[in-house]
């Protein structure tokens, strides 16, 4: 225990080092950004190990709680435009998981089980439990999603305020800091809930209680503002070491082997989010790099932080990522299905 303890404070020394690195130098997304490849590349060398449980949580919840404060009557008002984006959005889903598994079947040789789960841009806890029952190769699976989140998280930001699409300032209800005894009470609320959402097998369950009850309190006018920036700072890099940690437990002959297809599947995820982001930022007249963060294939949490850090819509970009989730709940096991049935 004592071992394990030592190499938790070894990861979250190497992700503040990272974030804070980063942050000296300008960086968009610092703390998400920075924390991500220092932890990747120390845990690649073996020195760090993945982030416990309770502060995953801690993390997940600080994020939502901060997304949650962004939400406002504007907010409510701007989701009449969502319901063609999400339409699209399930569109891109299925080409991006069709696509991208047969891109891993034909030029990587991989099953088309393990390559459409191996594609799937979220839901990673649901795609793993399918593959555990025996759809596809579990390790293929979660070596590709790994290598698939990491990269992305390292490399939009980048890509984003190279081509000059990271704004400024971002018009979100909630710029002065939250008070301190306000702030307590709704995360102590955010804690409390996403563990009966947790029980109930609810996905991201701690982001998803942060957000509900800092938005319904905000909205409700009981609380104004948003976390203190240091809160956020720490809640982004636990999420970024998290991410980075995920290699820590996978063999680097894995790693080797895997890497060229799952850049390859990177990749043409990519340019196909790009596509249909650029359709909907032009039919809905939103910032491209909004849509594209909402599209792109990463995970929850991580992207709706990638969000905030930006200073997009983090409300737009969390529910698109959410809506998501249980559309590939619904989505891949008519895959599968189809699969078995040729």
């Amino acid at each position: 225990m004592l071992n394990s303890f030592r190499k938790m404070l070894i990861t979250l020394s190497v992700g503040f080092t990272g974030a804070l690195s980063a942050q000296a130098f300008g960086l968009p997304a610092p703390a998400l950004l920075g924390a991500t490849i220092t932890v990747s590349c120390a845990s690649l060398l073996r020195i760090t190990r993945d982030i416990p449980a309770f502060l995953k949580n801690i993390a997940f919840a600080v994020i939502g709680c901060s997304l949650g404060s962004s939400i406002t009557t504007e907010t409510l008002a701007d989701m009449s435009k969502w319901p063609a984006s999400l339409a699209i959005l399930g569109i891109t889903v299925i080409a991006i998981v069709y696509f991208g598994g047969r891109l891993l079947e034909t030029f990587f040789h991989e099953s088309r089980a393990t390559g459409f789960l191996a594609t799937s841009p979220g839901a990673l806890a649901y795609v793993l439990a399918l593959a555990a029952d025996g759809q596809g190769d579990l390790k293929s699976i979660a070596v590709i999603q790994t290598i698939r989140l990491v990269a992305i998280i390292t490399t939009i930001p980048l890509l984003l305020a190279h081509f000059g699409m990271h704004p400024e300032q971002h018009a979100a209800a909630g710029t002065v800091p939250m008070a301190p005894v306000a702030f307590t009470a709704i995360f102590a609320g955010a804690l409390v809930i996403g563990l009966l959402f947790a029980r109930m097998k609810i996905p991201a369950a701690f982001f998803l209680a942060g957000i509900g009850i800092s938005g319904i309190a905000h909205l409700l006018g009981y609380v104004s503002g948003r976390p203190a920036d240091e809160i956020i700072f720490v809640g982004f890099t636990i999420t970024g070491s998290l991410v980075g940690a995920r290699f820590s437990t996978i063999p680097l002959k894995d790693l080797r082997n895997l890497f060229w297809g799952s850049i390859s599947a990177l990749l043409l995820s990519l340019v196909i989010a790009s596509i249909f982001a650029a359709a909907v930022a032009k039919l809905l007249s939103l910032p491209f790099g909004q849509v594209f963060v909402a599209f792109a294939p990463g995970g929850v949490e991580a992207m709706a932080a990638m969000a905030l850090s930006l200073n997009y819509d983090p409300a737009y970009v969390a529910v698109h990522h959410l809506f998501r989730i249980f559309f590939l709940i619904l989505v891949l096991p008519l895959f599968l299905r189809t699969m078995r049935k040729k």
